[in-house]
């Protein structure tokens, strides 16, 4: 199962872990402590899914020096990730990640990233129609940059069904509020780093989101995950909406990249015949497993094995 992960907005990420982190000091890091990887969500999958053996093309825009770090990086991989970006005039971002394992915080500075001309979009679309055509998922994840309209994941995806290609989502709420007025993915995950908005609103109570996710089910959605109070995910199907929930202490320290897991150990749930609640299940397990130790590195498939018995699955409606 060969898969496109669709990367946007890429990034170099660096990853500071200080125990005791203080604003307005000199903070010191290690090296050990210290580590450079290539970044953005999409390429995050990527880099998971070349762990579990499988293989995927990374596409997306990349641009200047920093771009060109991404790609050698991106490199040290193998032959499980290609590469396939638009070259563009604009620089690549960088973000930083500080995990204070004192504190128990996570500290994320995310660059804005670079923008994108017309021009470069029109390449990326005659590209990307290429590209789908010899995959069997599609995976669109992350932020978009400057000059990429908000609707593009919707764009993206309704390329992809002509070819009947299963699609899945990771997304910020004002790219999905607009993305699904032009398509629907099979797996909606929203991204609620940043805001806990669903569809330009703050829900408040348990049953708004079972009914937020029972919606997007009947919208088109096949599987619907909704992250509830960091920890907790909402999960809808046509068969009913599910309440996830960690049976151990997740440290907050430690989430980083957790999110890029759940979606790439889904996409290989996905492989293995497993299909909607038992993904997610699968996807969640991971999510849970990798907040057991601090770092970007994914957790491995017998530690997910062991995180499925450590996780509670409760249906709701």
């Amino acid at each position: 199962m060969e898969v496109l992960s669709v990367c946007l907005n890429p990034a170099l990420d660096r990853e500071f872990i200080i125990d005791g982190f203080t604003l307005d000091k000199l903070n010191i890091v290690s090296k050990e402590k210290n580590r450079m990887t290539p970044g953005g969500k999409g390429v995050n999958v990527s880099v998971v899914l070349s762990h579990y053996n499988i293989p995927s093309i990374v596409t997306g825009f990349i641009g200047g020096y920093v771009g060109q770090i991404l790609l050698s990086e991106l490199r040290r991989y193998g032959s499980l990730i290609s590469t396939s970006f638009v070259r563009i005039s604009d620089e690549t971002r960088e973000n930083i990640a500080i995990a204070d394992t004192l504190s128990h915080t996570l500290t994320e500075i995310n660059s804005e990233g670079p923008t994108v001309s017309e021009t470069d979009l029109n390449n990326f679309l005659k590209r990307y129609e290429v590209l789908v055509q010899k995959v069997r998922a599609v995976v669109i994840s992350g932020s978009v940059p400057k000059g990429v309209p908000l609707s593009f994941y919707g764009e993206l995806t309704k390329i992809a069904k002509k070819y009947r290609k299963v699609v899945f989502w990771e997304a910020r709420d004002e790219i999905i509020t607009e993305s699904i007025k032009v398509a629907f993915p099979d797996v909606l995950k929203y991204d609620m780093r940043r805001s806990e908005k669903i569809l330009g609103r703050i829900l408040n109570t348990e049953q708004e989101y079972v009914q937020a996710a029972k919606d997007f089910v009947k919208q088109g959605a096949k599987l619907v995950i909704l992250s509830y109070k960091t920890v907790f995910d909402f999960v809808a199907t046509e068969d009913g909406v599910w309440k996830f929930s960690p049976k151990v202490e997740i440290d907050h320290s430690y989430l980083l990249g957790s999110g890029d897991n759940f979606v790439a150990s889904m996409i290989f749930a996905s492989s293995k015949g497993m299909c909607c609640l038992d993904m997610a299940r699968y996807g969640y397990a991971a999510a849970v497993a990798k907040t057991s130790y601090i770092g970007k590195e994914p957790p491995s498939l017998s530690l997910i094995e062991e995180y499925l018995g450590k996780i509670s699955t409760e249906r709701v409606e």
